[in-house]
């Protein structure tokens, strides 16, 4: 399965507290709840299409309790997203013993680079991650990420937790598709290039 990462992040990078005022105040954030004001239809069927190419999910533990609080409530099998959360494996990487209640969830034990390796190689197509940011950092840092389905929102915060943040290696990506909403949002989808390429404007 190729790895992916679907994310929401505003204009300068930042992922924290995207759905709510309150889902996550880390460091004395109070700037959450900036995608409700921009997700419109087109966002939400660039989603949906997302989704439909998942066989596996891999999530961190603070994305897989929000979600694990709303989707096991969305009880229609046909809901392109819901359904798929549902019903498919969920791969959780977490430091907590508790039980891990949504049906079809699974900890991931050991080390995160054997274990998402492992996961990779079984039959498929895509094994995503869905915000997750401190989970996607550690997989960017190992180069485990093929595709990153960016969904850039049009606010800029000054402070919050960045995906991008200084010290991940330098790495080579390639536009594979790029579209925008009425209300402002790009949503780009870049493939894993390799090693980051450099050049001189110099003559």
């Amino acid at each position: 399965m190729r790895l992916t990462l679907t994310t929401f992040l505003t204009l300068d990078g930042v992922v924290q507290g995207p759905g709510s005022p309150d889902e996550d105040r880390t460091d004395g954030f109070d700037l959450g709840g900036w995608v409700p004001p921009h997700f419109d239809e087109a966002v939400g069927e660039r989603i949906t299409g997302i989704f439909e190419q998942a066989d596996a999910f891999l999530l961190g533990r603070r994305t897989y309790d929000i979600f694990a609080a709303w989707w096991p409530n969305v009880t229609d099998p046909a809901d392109p997203v819901g359904g798929r959360l549902n019903n498919l494996p969920k791969y959780v990487a977490t430091g907590r013993d508790d039980e891990l209640t949504w049906s079809g969830s699974e900890r991931l034990d050991g080390d995160l680079v054997k274990a998402v390796t492992a996961l990779k190689e079984q039959p498929g197509r895509e094994l995503q991650v869905h915000g997750s940011g401190r989970l996607a950092q550690s997989l960017m840092r190992e180069g485990l990420i093929d595709a990153y389905h960016l969904m850039i929102f049009p606010v800029v915060l000054g402070r919050g937790r960045r995906l991008f943040a200084d010290g991940l290696p330098p790495t080579g990506l390639r536009l594979a598709d790029s579209r925008a909403s009425g209300s402002g949002v790009t949503m780009l989808t870049y493939e894993n290039a390799g090693a980051a390429a450099f050049g001189s404007v110099e003559g």
